[in-house]
C-alpha cells in the first residue's frame, strides 16, 4: 500500500444529538483509489464531506478527533478553510456545471487564482478537457452553454473544472449514479488514469464498480467502519460476518 495521504483518528461527528460518525480510524493511501462503501444511511457521504469540512455547512454539527492531511490536522488549524478545500476537487452525484459556457466552466478556477491571460487560458482549458476525454467532443462548441451537454459530458466537464484548480485529492460522491453505462465506464477509466497523479476517494454503493476500480476499501455500517483493507483482501477474504452478508447482497 502507498504511504498515507490522509490519516483519520478517533473521528466522531454529530448533527445535533444524532451520532453520525462513530470513532472513525482509517488511513487513505496516496495516489490510489479508496472506495467507501456500505448501505444507505451508513455515513459514507458524511465521512467524505468531512475531509474538506463541507460538514461545517450543516447547522448544529459538532466534530471531534483528527483528520490529518499531509501531517496537518484540518479540524484544528488556523489556515483558511478555502485553502484546504482547494486541495480537493469534488464530483457530486449529479453534475452541476456553472451557468456559463463550456469554456468558462473550466477557465473559472484558473481566473479566480489570478491566471487571466487569454493564450494561457486557451491552452489550459484544452489541457483539462483533453484530460477528461472531452476535448474532441466540444472543441467546436466551447462558447455554448454547459447545460447543452449530455449528463455524461457534464460530469466530465465538472471533473475538468475540478482538476483546473490543481487539487491533490479528488472526492467523488457516487459520481456515476446518474450516468448511463458507457458514461460510467468513461469516468471509471479516467479515475484509473488520474490516480497516477491524484489521491481519489470515492463513495459508491455499486459492488461491481468497487471491484473494478478500488485499490483500498472502507466498509461502513451504522456510522462505524466495520472492515477496511486492500481491495483484493477485502473482496476475496472478508473477515467480518456483516461484511460477508453485504458482499453476498443480503442487504443494501
Amino acid at each position: 500500500m502507498n504511504k498515507p495521504k490522509i490519516n483519520i483518528q478517533d473521528l466522531n461527528l454529530y448533527y445535533g444529538k444524532q451520532h453520525i460518525l462513530k470513532n472513525i480510524n482509517t488511513i487513505i493511501p496516496e495516489r490510489q483509489i479508496t472506495v467507501i462503501m456500505g448501505p444507505s444511511g451508513c455515513g459514507k457521504t458524511t465521512l467524505m464531506k468531512s475531509l474538506n469540512r463541507l460538514t461545517d455547512l450543516t447547522p448544529d454539527c459538532s466534530v471531534s478527533g483528527k483528520i490529518m492531511i499531509d501531517g496537518q490536522n484540518i479540524l484544528n488549524t488556523t489556515e483558511d478553510i478555502t485553502k484546504i478545500r482547494k486541495k480537493m476537487g469534488l464530483l457530486a452525484q449529479r453534475p452541476y456545471p456553472l451557468p456559463m459556457s463550456i469554456y468558462n466552466n473550466v477557465a473559472y478556477g484558473l481566473r479566480i487564482s489570478g491566471r487571466k491571460k487569454r493564450r494561457f487560458l486557451d491552452k489550459r482549458v484544452e489541457h483539462y478537457l483533453r484530460q477528461v476525454n472531452l476535448w474532441n467532443e466540444v472543441k467546436d462548441r466551447l462558447k455554448e452553454p454547459a447545460g447543452t451537454l449530455s449528463i455524461g459530458q457534464q460530469q466530465r466537464l465538472c471533473l475538468a473544472r475540478g482538476l483546473a484548480v490543481d487539487p491533490e485529492i479528488i472526492l467523488a460522491d457516487e459520481p456515476t449514479s446518474a450516468l448511463d453505462p458507457i458514461s460510467s465506464q468513461t469516468i471509471e477509466e479516467k479515475f484509473k488514469e488520474l490516480k497516477n497523479q491524484f489521491t481519489i476517494v470515492m463513495v459508491t454503493h455499486i459492488l461491481r464498480q468497487a471491484k473494478r476500480i478500488a485499490d483500498y476499501v472502507i466498509f461502513m455500517y451504522l456510522g462505524e467502519i466495520i472492515e477496511q483493507g486492500p481491495a483484493k483482501d477485502f473482496f476475496e477474504n472478508p473477515q467480518e460476518e456483516i461484511t460477508k452478508d453485504y458482499l453476498k447482497g443480503l442487504f443494501y
